[in-house]
């Protein structure tokens, strides 16, 4: 039990000074909070110039306004996944990344948090740090600072420098800073709205009108770019972790759900709407630039203002679960070394996307690929919650001796590794990119099935195989 700590005044979990703790167990008497203050923590990092992106590839793809919000509302219902595994953090008292240990076996999980957990980390930290990138240059280029390398990679060192200072303070910061965060980027996002709907053409027609496979095609492939979002956030047991254990996890999954889907819903549609005023040069510029062209001139910089703060509010909470991630993994780090780290890894992600990419192109293809990893990982944890009824003990998942409660198969839960694997292998065969269509994709006429397709082979073949004698639990 190498990773379990005896809990004293080391770990305070308080807006004013770093947070020490990591994975370690959280003691009852340490709990504090609601299950309502998470619907602001969540809002904060949904509040984002990713969503008007999104938003704005359905028109792109050649959809009508109504198919794009019949596509975002049916990917909202995504929310309630994240929601519902959250309460597992009070249960166990600990990170997710440890809750799944339950999941895949002690060894397994170590590979699982490294590909998985890190693998998502990588891609929101660089894909939010670019948006902030982008648009804080394209702000800094009309006021004449117009190097095309050297002012992008200022701001994303700027940006990733306060965004890990958050990530170091923690869990009461976050709790404490995020409510007043998400209620400044409303104001800011609803007024630039306000300046957006006037250029919306509500009598847009899609230039090419599309029908049967090919409307189908690109709803699927929109729906699998939204669904990447929820789907991805599978750290949401660790901002819930403080909760008292009596905390109902039905009041935690209904705070966390509508925490992200309401400012999904928001501005994903404000984007699809935004691109029917839009012209293809305008999209070939980028969606930043064509945002700046809408706008007043001093609402530019507020907006600025605005995605660097939802930036920084996304990413700190990435950094932070990233960091908790690595202690899973077994590196032997305190947490707060272990944030910076995953902050110089994403920086440097960053940068290479600033250089190489841009904003529209970049976060339509990592999105689409996250799914392949998340959608099935995230299938096979809400199966797990809902079939153990968050009945996780958390001295038995720091138990990491041979034949503890969770060593299952030398170490490897087989039924928890196999559905991810097969899983994944049956998203993969089903999603269509630009750079990539599996084989049903191809056959089914480039319908994106992969969503459904592989949560539900991960899902259920994880609820099949827990029944067997391969998922034999150690001594309880």
């Amino acid at each position: 039990m190498s990773q379990l700590h005896t809990v004293d005044d080391e770990f305070v979990d308080t807006a004013s000074r770093p947070e020490t703790r990591g994975i370690e167990l959280i003691d009852d008497a340490e709990r504090h909070g609601r299950a309502r203050d998470l619907f602001l923590v969540w809002a904060a990092p949904g509040v984002s110039i990713l969503n008007f992106t999104v938003g704005a590839t359905l028109i792109l793809l050649g959809l009508e306004v109504w198919q794009a919000i019949a596509v975002i509302l049916a990917a909202s219902v995504l929310w309630i996944l994240p929601g519902l595994i959250a309460a597992s953090g009070p249960a166990a008292g600990t990170s997710g990344s440890v809750v799944t240990r339950a999941m895949y076996g002690i060894l397994g999980n170590r590979l699982f948090v490294a590909f998985v957990g890190w693998f998502i980390g990588a891609v929101f930290l660089s894909l939010t740090w670019l948006a902030s990138s982008f648009m804080g240059a394209d702000l800094l280029r009309r006021l004449g600072l117009d190097d095309p390398v050297w002012v992008p990679i200022g701001v994303t060192l700027v940006v990733s420098a306060i965004t890990i200072l958050v990530a170091i303070f923690g869990h009461g910061l976050i709790l404490r800073a995020y409510p007043a965060m998400a209620a400044v980027l409303f104001v800011i996002f609803l007024v630039v709205a306000g300046f957006i709907l006037p250029t919306v053409d509500w009598q847009y027609a899609a230039p090419v009108p599309l029908s049967g496979v090919e409307a189908w095609s690109a709803m699927s492939i929109g729906f699998t770019i939204l669904a990447s979002t929820p789907l991805s956030f599978i750290n949401s047991p660790d901002i819930a972790r403080y909760l008292p254990r009596s905390t109902k996890p039905a009041h935690i999954a209904a705070a966390t759900a509508l925490g992200g889907a309401v400012p999904f819903i928001v501005f994903t549609t404000i984007g699809a709407l935004l691109a029917t005023g839009l012209s293809a040069a305008a999209f070939d510029s980028g969606i930043d630039r064509a945002l700046f062209d809408l706008l007043p001139g001093w609402l530019g910089p507020v907006l600025v203002v605005g995605v660097i703060v939802n930036t920084i509010a996304l990413n700190a909470m990435t950094a932070y679960t990233s960091s908790m991630a690595l202690q899973a993994i077994g590196f032997r780090l305190r947490r707060i070394p272990a944030a910076i780290i995953v902050g110089v890894v994403g920086t440097a992600l960053t940068i290479y996307l600033v250089l190489s990419s841009n904003l529209l192109e970049a976060a339509n293809l990592m999105l689409q690929f996250l799914v392949v990893v998340s959608g099935p990982a995230m299938a096979i944890f809400v199966v797990d919650v809902l079939l153990r009824r968050y009945a996780y003990d958390g001295v038995d998942l720091f138990d990491d001796r041979r034949g503890g409660r969770y060593w299952y198969t030398g170490g490897w839960s087989i039924p928890g590794l196999t559905a991810l694997f097969l899983g994944g292998a049956t998203t993969a065969l089903c999603l269509a990119t630009e750079v990539w269509a599996g084989p049903i994709a191809q056959a089914t006429g480039f319908i994106d099935l992969s969503v459904p397709a592989g949560m539900l082979v991960a899902g259920v073949l994880y609820a099949l195989l827990v029944r067997t004698p391969l998922a034999k639990e150690g001594r309880p």
